[in-house]
């Protein structure tokens, strides 16, 4: 081959990766086409004029703004280049106004004529991150009616417990049970119970529109929603909201006790969380009144 460097750099220029080689201090020696195109159409530091441009100090720099990703990425490709790790794997994000995508960093050292150098490859990963992100939603997600289920509840309340006894705030509870469920399923089916529970979510989302809620599907014909910052009083007054709301959707169950729609009934709780208590106390609170609010003849809110 006449010219083994001009071959050289036309095979790394056709590869989609991003791809830059560093000397041992971190001065940059070469950037592919995909590296270019990609520093300059995203307003990188490092674009077609990467002449004099030394890796290292960008990470540096961008990790003295704050940016832990380049505090990481710098620290590992020193590991490699003190030869203190064979190879560093690094993934991190680089979302655009327009768009999420994240890359995975992988840098390597090879020799030509004793002297190191260092290939950093950015990789292209999105795909795979969304797909692990909607694998990971699905797991917190209720397949039925498309809100939270008991695992993602069970997180929120113990993050929210924490929030509110460091605020020094209250934190309420309903636990929403549909009166005589069963009923429903024997006399229409079970597909429109399950119409039920979905216009049932539905309706509770609503319920639950701040940093501090939640409304999650507790458990079969059970609800529960959390109101972080929420008085009794406030929270009383959302539960009775619920119970009219559920009384306009005039959802026939015609065999209840209770009457000819769909009701139910609520148990509220409130605390405001110390270092003594844990929300497991909470939940407990809640479940009581719940009993009670059945036990008093139902389609009612007792606290």
């Amino acid at each position: 081959m006449e010219n083994s460097y001009e071959f050289l750099c036309l095979i790394l220029d056709s590869i989609s990766e991003h791809i830059v080689v560093i000397d041992e201090a971190g001065n940059i020696q070469f950037v592919n086409k995909s590296w270019a195109a990609f520093g300059d159409n995203n307003a990188c530091m490092i674009g077609h004029d990467w002449s004099g441009v030394n890796y290292l100090e960008e990470c540096d720099k961008a990790a003295s703004m704050g940016d832990n990703y380049g505090s990481n990425a710098g620290t590992g490709i020193r590991s490699v280049i003190q030869e203190r790790e064979p190879a560093f794997y690094f993934e991190y994000p680089c979302h655009s106004p327009q768009e999420k995508r994240w890359f995975m960093m992988r840098v390597t050292p090879f020799q030509i004529r004793g002297k190191k150098y260092f290939v950093i490859l950015h990789q292209n990963i999105t795909e795979r991150k969304i797909a692990e992100e909607e694998v990971k939603n699905l797991a917190r997600i209720d397949g039925l009616t498309g809100i939270p289920n008991r695992r993602t509840f069970d997180e929120f309340l113990h993050e929210e417990w924490k929030r509110c006894m460091r605020l020094k705030k209250p934190i309420s509870l309903a636990i929403v049970d549909i009166d005589h469920f069963k009923l429903l399923n024997d006399t229409y089916g079970h597909q429109t119970g399950d119409k039920c529970l979905v216009k049932v979510g539905a309706l509770l989302r609503d319920f639950a529109n701040r940093p501090g809620d939640i409304c999650a599907r507790y458990g079969g014909e059970e609800f529960a929603l959390v109101w972080g910052d929420t008085s009794l009083e406030a929270a009383k007054n959302l539960s009775s909201q619920i119970l009219r709301g559920l009384a306009d959707l005039k959802i026939p169950n015609i065999q209840s006790p209770t009457g000819k729609y769909l009701t139910a009934s609520i148990g509220l709780s409130e605390m405001i969380p110390t270092s003594e208590s844990d929300e497991t106390e909470l939940i407990g609170k809640a479940d009581h009144m719940l009993y009670t609010a059945k036990k008093n003849g139902r389609n009612k809110v007792e606290f």
